[in-house]
């Protein structure tokens, strides 16, 4: 063999064997959506999907169960199967084939995930909201998987939190899923009947019915920093005023100044945080209930302004600041 039976010729290369060839993962790397600096994943992943700008990127539940169970353990809770198309529902796109798409990205049939462990050693049952199907959007499937997560808290007399993420109602199931607003309000109601704390985590974005129902009946209201939060958007608002927003109008540091949320947490102190909000609920209630009835939420403030986080009373319609509101 001599040199000329390595020679390619012009404009053709040598087809490499598949032990030569070099797999690189297209998701090796991740752009920050406000400096535009590329982030190694791993990197990312580790400081709990926040970039080094401060930018808080949506996560579905997994990332989720792992950062906020102890020891990263947790136990599916199984959710109920509902029909995939009640209404027969006629578009540009069939609705079983965009439930097929979105299914067969997420690895989950709706949504919603629920999984039952502990959080700072206190029982408790997460529900969390994935944007990446469909938008969040809340329908039957959703409903009955939030219905299913609170009776499952009620069982095991654990805690419920609840991470939402939702763009609103899921239009192609119509009436239906405008019914779940009443339906995972009464949920929440079986959850304060049985003295059991119920918490949520506003994350980007929450809007629509989510918004109008479950979203905002927690004990403890807690949103992630630089969250879209609010019934309709800013700019569906503007457009039916006429006039300009204020500035961070619906962000979670906006509510924050107005009194609907309690406290905005970055996500890399958010288990601290519940932890501490959580074991007061839940082991300081039959105390609290003994001395005056209600656990106030000036308690829960005290012990959170430790983790560094943002805790202010709600206002008053004078502008003053209220009472804070006991968790019942």
């Amino acid at each position: 063999m001599n040199w000329l039976s390595n020679l390619a010729r012009p404009g053709l290369q040598k087809k490499k064997s598949e032990e030569e060839k070099r797999e690189t993962p297209d998701n090796l790397w991740v752009k920050d959506p406000i400096t535009g600096e590329l982030i190694f994943r791993a990197e990312l992943e580790a400081a709990d999907w926040v970039t080094p700008s401060g930018f808080h990127m949506r996560i579905g539940p997994e990332p989720r169960f792992k950062q906020l169970f102890d020891d990263a353990a947790w136990q599916k809770v199984t959710l109920p199967r509902t029909p995939d198309d009640p209404l027969k529902f006629k578009g540009d796109t069939k609705y079983t084939d965009a439930l097929k798409k979105n299914r067969a990205k997420v690895g989950r049939d709706d949504t919603m995930a629920a999984a039952y462990g502990q959080i700072g050693g206190v029982r408790t049952v997460i529900l969390v909201q994935d944007f990446d199907f469909m938008g969040g959007s809340l329908g039957v499937a959703a409903g009955e998987a939030f219905i299913a997560a609170a009776e499952t808290a009620v069982k095991r007399k654990a805690a419920l939190v609840v991470v939402t993420a939702s763009g609103g109602a899921r239009m192609q199931e119509g009436i239906l899923s405008l019914m779940q607003m009443p339906r995972t309000t009464l949920a929440v109601q079986s959850l304060k009947e049985s003295g059991l704390p119920y918490v949520v985590v506003l994350s980007d974005p929450t809007t629509g019915g989510v918004t109008a129902s479950y979203a905002m009946l927690g004990d403890v209201q807690i949103a992630e920093p630089g969250a879209l939060i609010g019934f309709a958007g800013p700019r569906v608002i503007e457009q039916t005023i006429r006039q300009k927003l204020p500035e961070g109008f619906q962000r979670s540091e906006y509510l924050l100044d107005k009194g609907m949320v309690d406290m905005v947490v970055d996500r890399r102190q958010l288990k601290e945080t519940l932890s501490r909000v959580l074991g007061i609920l839940m082991h300081k209630r039959v105390q609290a209930v003994k001395d005056d009835g209600a656990l106030e939420l000036s308690q829960i403030a005290t012990d959170s302004a430790e983790t560094r986080t943002g805790v202010r009373g709600r206002k008053g319609a004078n502008g003053k600041q209220a009472r804070p509101k006991a968790a019942e």
